[in-house]
């Protein structure tokens, strides 16, 4: 509908964003420094503007205006006037139609060229130049919503932490080759609540589904020029508005109530999103919303030299989340997600960028404290990624109470013992007991540390043991990009083989790492295919692979391989579900006894001793025996011994005291063993780990 008002209402400043009242819509916009900002409203397809409006409120920094009897479906973008001064720090061009940052929804897509670019990117002054060019056919437009939707009736699972177990995987990938879905529906969100997906989530015996960004996300130039895509979305353009690639239909209900029939399975939805940087890039990138804005605001800037960016992220840019207006963006966007769409948490990409000062890293930041005291935001699973490319960029540990963090130092640990390598035996038993070297601080819980051995970046489960190279040739980069340091190892064939002794081995070392994995204090988290055997091919970073290298394959689910992988890694969640000691919600240092003369942690070699620093310290010594116990509600003590071998060669293990009542619960090497009875030794074979299991009433102490 065209608009019939010859000027905007004051409206207010308060929300942000364009808010539909049921008589009209208030628009309101932050820019510290703007002299002026324009509303530009747009006809249904987007491509002719119809009316240009001026803001006429100015309040608190934030620009505001009222149409009224403006409706829902409207599509609108703004024009910010200021000074092009890009030396000072400000780079405003009214040639370039800005999106909102605050935009729920999307209608088109970026059409790149360098008209999007507020600098003529062939001129001889570089991004010093000024574009006359009008931007907005090539970009997309907002359009206001109306949001409203009955969650009255939704009943969040609220799992514990400590019972809490991750699945993270690709909103589009999880689905795109399932054949059980419709057509229309494979790889959307409509297809996340599908009952097979969720049947295979329940039987798995995963709690919480983390999706990769589903944020709208550009689709970079770069890929685009060498026929590929942006596969993992680490690149967002809005962050309020769900991308509208992953919807089968025109309505964000779809989202809605995928979320909803996922909570009614008891699985929690967590969003892995990026605050850290935007899609503009870094100073020569194009001009598409916040640079447009207010460029000096937004971004972090070079002291002395506000023409460029800090490139804390790697991407160009980085956000300035010490600043009041950035914080409250990215604390409305959280909010709106938890609220409007039901989310149950979020994964903070490059996390540690969202508390950096002036001065470096600060783990009492205020964009921290905001979130700790919010009291929907306080509730939710908040988890980061300690880490990010700047000075002092590595903080695994420091970020306060209420945050999970990734823990690379686990993967790598259990990925290096598994391999093989020498001198690990210390560190991994750090790792098991939950990390509480870098985590038993300011009264954290060892579910602090999520413990993963494969994530979406990196080889798959399946490469870890079937590839010692990165082969990354389908990326276009020369095979250079991804990690060159993948602590993996192929047992003696580069990619697939028809070895049965190398097949044998893959598949031990495989379930070792699972039984590692979910058998440790923390948080575990399982990446999607791992639990069937998703192979990439050895692509280690297909950030770019929109196609069958990232699908999971749901046919090959259907092996009898695959089945049997699936059956163990259940087994093991089911398994650290029903034994207390195995999801510990404190972190234990063999001070304390449950009872029976034992501790509530123990570490043994494979004869049975207690060792010594220097067995510790041998480089050679790659077998490990490790014991957990606690008493029960009941008044049962339950303990639960891991052997573990990482040599070459079967090892006895003679197990300690007491002898009687001891069961093998499973054993990697073993993956369709029942559980079994066994006396004081037993044979673990080479690259296995195995559980066991003694039970003992407390009287009998």
């Amino acid at each position: 509908m065209r608009p019939t008002a010859d000027r905007l209402d004051g409206g207010s400043p308060y929300p942000l964003g364009a808010t539909f009242d049921g008589l009209g819509v208030n628009f309101a916009i932050f820019s510290a420094h703007a002299e002026k900002i324009e509303l530009c409203l747009f006809e249904p397809s987007g491509k002719r503007e119809i009316a240009r409006y001026t803001l006429p409120e100015w309040t608190d920094e934030v620009w505001h205006g009222y149409l009224p009897d403006a409706r829902p479906g409207l599509l609108y973008g703004y024009r910010a006037y200021g000074r092009y001064a890009p030396e000072e720090g400000h780079r405003f061009n009214p040639n370039k139609l800005l999106l909102d940052p605050y935009a729920r929804r999307l209608s088109g897509a970026i059409k790149w060229s360098d008209v999007l670019h507020g600098y003529p990117v062939r001129g001889r002054r570089a991004d010093l130049g000024f574009d006359k060019r009008d931007s907005a056919p090539a970009m997309p437009k907002a359009i206001v919503t109306n949001d409203a939707f009955d969650w009255s009736r939704d009943v969040r699972p609220n799992t514990p932490w400590s019972e809490t177990v991750i699945y993270e995987a690709h909103a589009k990938g999880l689905t795109k080759l399932l054949d059980l879905v419709p057509p229309r529906e494979r790889g959307t969100f409509a297809a996340l609540s599908h009952p097979h997906v969720i049947d295979h989530l329940k039987r798995l015996g995963v709690t919480a589904l983390e999706l990769m960004p589903i944020h709208a996300f550009t689709q970079d130039r770069f890929l685009q020029e060498r026929g590929l895509r942006n596969y993992w979305g680490y690149n967002s353009l809005s962050f309020f508005a769900p991308e509208p690639g992953y919807f089968s239909s025109d309505s964000h209900d779809e989202l809605r109530l995928a979320v909803r029939r996922l909570h009614a399975a008891g699985i929690e939805v967590i969003l892995d999103v990026v605050y850290n940087h935007s899609c503009e890039g870094s100073e020569l990138g194009p001009t598409l919303s916040w640079r447009g804005l207010d460029n000096a605001t937004y971004y972090r800037l070079v002291p002395d030299q506000p023409r460029y960016c800090i490139n804390d992220t790697g991407t160009g840019n980085t956000f300035k989340l010490d600043h009041a207006r950035v914080i409250q963006m990215v604390a409305d966007s959280l909010r709106y997600w938890a609220t409007s769409f039901g989310i149950d948490g979020f994964r903070f990409d490059l996390g540690l960028t969202l508390g950096r000062t002036d001065t470096g890293f600060d783990p009492n930041a205020g964009f921290f404290d905001v979130l700790r005291q919010d009291p929907i935001l306080g509730q939710l699973k908040l988890i980061t990624e300690p880490w990010d490319v700047g000075m002092g960029g590595y903080q695994l540990g420091n970020f306060g109470p209420g945050f999970a963090e990734w823990n690379d130092k686990y993967r790598d640990t259990v990925r290096g013992y598994w391999r093989g390598d020498p001198g690990k035996r210390g560190d991994l038993a750090a790792r098991l007991s939950g990390s509480g070297d870098l985590f038993d601080r300011r009264a954290r819980r060892p579910w602090a540390s999520v413990n993963f051995v494969t994530s979406h970046d990196g080889f798959t489960l399946a490469d870890l043991v079937s590839y010692e190279e990165r082969h990354n040739e389908a990326n276009g980069e020369n095979n250079n990009d991804g990690h060159d340091n993948n602590i993996s190892r192929n047992w003696g064939a580069e990619g697939p083989t028809d070895d049965d002794a190398i097949l044998k081995t893959r598949g031990t070392v495989q379930r070792s790492m699972l039984v590692t994995l979910f058998a440790a204090l923390g948080t575990p988290m399982l990446v999607a295919g791992d639990e069937f055997g998703r192979t990439q091919g050895g692509n280690n970073n297909a950030y770019c692979q929109d196609n069958e290298i990232s699908w999971l394959d749901w046919n090959q689910a259907d092996s009898p391989e695959a089945q049997s992988l699936y059956a163990f890694t259940s087994r093991l969640i089911a398994l650290r579900k029903k034994h207390q000691v195995l999801r510990s919600a404190n972190f234990l240092y063999g001070e304390n006894s449950p009872g029976y003369g034992i501790n509530d942690i123990e570490w043994w070699d494979e004869r049975g001793n207690t060792l010594s620093p220097e067995d510790w310290d041998n480089p050679e010594g790659r077998a490990l025996a490790m014991r957990r116990a606690v008493a029960l509600d009941d008044g049962r003590i339950e303990a639960i011994t891991m052997l573990m071998n990482a040599s070459d060669d079967a090892i006895t293990f003679q197990l300690p005291a007491p002898f009687s009542d001891r069961e093998v619960l499973i054993d990697s090497a073993q993956p369709d063993l029942e559980p079994i009875a066994i006396g004081d030794t037993y044979a673990v074979q080479p690259h296995a780990a195995v559980l066991i299991r003694w039970l003992a009433d407390k009287e009998d102490a």
